[in-house]
């Protein structure tokens, strides 16, 4: 078994990718709900910066459970779930 790391350049190679932050968080969301082309997804692929991917699918989760946390305080605190 070979410790050499892809042809291709590797993590270094993937983060130096110059994809915007924002369609990092577009790709995101969309991976979020769940809904993406194949097409769509080897662009993102080929593209996006696997630190900001990172970056982006954290806050992304925080800011979901934070909805979630808030709905449920608005809804019991309203007496909608009584």
């Amino acid at each position: 078994m070979s410790s050499e790391g892809p042809p291709d350049g590797g993590l270094r190679a993937a983060a130096s990718r110059k994809g915007s932050f924002l369609g990092t968080v577009r790709a995101v969301a969309w991976s979020f709900l769940g809904i993406r082309r194949g097409k769509g997804y080897e662009e993102d692929v080929s593209q996006l910066n696997p630190v900001h991917v990172v970056i982006a699918g954290i806050v992304g989760a925080i800011l979901f459970v934070l909805t979630l946390v808030l709905l449920v305080k608005w809804m019991i605190g309203s007496g909608v779930a009584s």
